[in-house]
């Protein structure tokens, strides 16, 4: 079947180096970062132009063929895993900035632009890009997920940061939402809707996007307290306190007990808050006060901030590095993240349940948060053929959704859906989900666009299995 797939695809791009069927190229298009089990294509396409795409999934839809899009493939719930074969699209060629308006604070780009590829061409004018999902992500998957991180609580996530998008729909018609200029109350909010469709409504082949003034001044600080409590109360407290925080991330005594054995680092090996605040260089010494004393408040019992960039890096550096810590901690086995998102106020008491609830488990786990934000991570390592480990990863799970749905939160604050949260997203919206369904079949009548994902996987009786 792969051999008569290849020669159809390449009728409509014509370029053997980009259509593969090799074992090498299916199998690094078969996963992503976490313990969800991989999936190989049964074809790999790397178009270079929105009218390739279009061909594609034109013909695919004819075909009754699954089509996933694939950015950087570090997305953490199998968005990109093609569960049911069929094709890859990898938008890694699509990777230009076609347009750069300083003027307008706006950039438009290809879906495959990396991050930090749009922030260097942002920085020669002096602006940015301020979205910050940890990894070096694409901007088309980044929109797709509707990925956020470090600087949500200043910036928010990519949906306010994308103004307008072109989209191929699974027919391949070609379609532009939103438009250039900083607001519109013009019809449904279509922009909005793709972003965070995770692929499937659409694969997004351009996006406009809002991009920010570098700030006159950054500082950086490391605060460590007591317990983890303790430290979520003093990042509520400064939200509160409208302290100019572009970052307040919280790490537990464990993470940085792995980052030290990672790095050789000697970091306190407590609870610790690491804070960014970005304005003029008048303004942050009171901002910086403000937070020292905010932090002494809840018995803080160390405190370093630093103006400088080097010296920034290296405070930061626990935070940055404590994904690819974790992963050293415990060769062989597979990463895995929750992902709940509480109201700010109800973040310590939500950290104090996930506490318990690991030690009756008997888990081992490390929690991150985005403490701004109320986002936080109870990350630990798997093993993926362990009946036992799956169990109790999957109750963990569940009991931290139930928790976190009854503060007023949500199952997924940055992460998504993909595979692993469709039965928790019927859970949080079950009243919705009819909606959900309806739109799905309008954008995708046939189901091709990345099956399984988001909603349940229902057969239509396709030819391709």
């Amino acid at each position: 079947m792969s051999d008569g797939l290849r020669g159809a695809l390449l009728e409509l791009v014509p370029d053997e180096r980009r259509v593969s069927t090799s074992p090498a190229t299916l199998e690094g298009h078969a996963g992503d970062l976490t313990a969800h089990a991989a999936h190989e294509p049964d074809a790999v396409v790397f178009p270079e132009t929105t009218a390739e795409v279009a061909s594609v999934l034109a013909w695919a839809h004819e075909a009754r063929v699954p089509v996933v899009a694939y950015g950087a493939g570090s997305s953490l719930e199998g968005h990109v895993i093609p569960v049911r074969g069929g094709i890859t699209l990898d938008l890694t060629r699509m990777d230009r900035v076609l347009a750069m308006r300083p003027g307008d604070l706006t950039a438009t780009v290809q879906p495959g632009l990396m991050r930090s590829g749009l922030n260097a061409a942002a920085g020669e004018h002096g602006l940015f890009f301020p979205v910050d999902p940890g990894a070096d992500a694409s901007l088309g998957g980044m929109a797709a997920t509707n990925a956020s991180g470090t600087t949500t609580i200043r910036y928010g996530g990519m949906r306010p940061q994308v103004l307008a998008l072109e989209v191929v729909l699974a027919d391949g018609r070609v379609v532009r939402t939103g438009s250039r200029a900083s607001k519109s109350s013009a019809g449904y909010n279509l922009t909005g809707l793709f972003v965070g469709s995770e692929g499937t409504l659409g694969v997004i082949t351009e996006l406009t996007l809002r991009l920010y003034g570098i700030p006159e001044a950054i500082v950086a600080a490391r605060a460590v307290f007591p317990d983890l409590e303790a430290a979520c109360r003093a990042a509520a407290d400064m939200v509160a306190a409208g302290v100019a925080v572009a970052r307040l991330e919280l790490v537990d005594e464990r993470t940085l007990r792995f980052v030290n054995a990672h790095k050789g680092t000697a970091y306190a090996e407590a609870p610790s808050l690491f804070v960014e605040l970005a304005g003029s260089e008048a303004g942050l010494r009171g901002e910086v006060e403000a937070v020292r004393e905010i932090a002494a408040g809840e018995g803080c019992t160390s405190f370093v901030s630093e103006v400088d960039a080097a010296a920034r890096a290296r405070l930061w550096e626990a935070r940055h590095d404590a994904l690819w810590a974790r992963l050293a901690s415990a060769p062989g086995k597979r990463h895995t993240s929750t992902d709940v998102c509480v109201p700010v106020s109800e973040l310590a008491g939500a950290v104090g349940y996930a506490r318990r609830v690991l030690a009756e488990l008997g888990r081992e786990a490390s929690i991150v948060a985005h403490a701004g934000d109320g986002n936080y991570h109870v990350a630990s390592m798997l093993d993926p053929d362990d009946p036992a480990e799956v169990a109790a990863v999957r109750e963990l799970n569940e009991r931290l959704i139930d928790d976190a749905l009854a503060r007023g939160g949500t199952c997924s604050g940055e992460h998504g859906i993909g595979l692993g949260k469709i039965g928790y997203l019927e859970r949080e919206h079950g009243d919705l989900l009819p909606l959900m369904r309806g739109i799905k079949e309008l954008f995708d009548p046939h189901g091709i666009l990345n099956p399984g994902k988001v909603l349940k996987l229902e057969t239509k009786g396709d030819e391709h299995g």
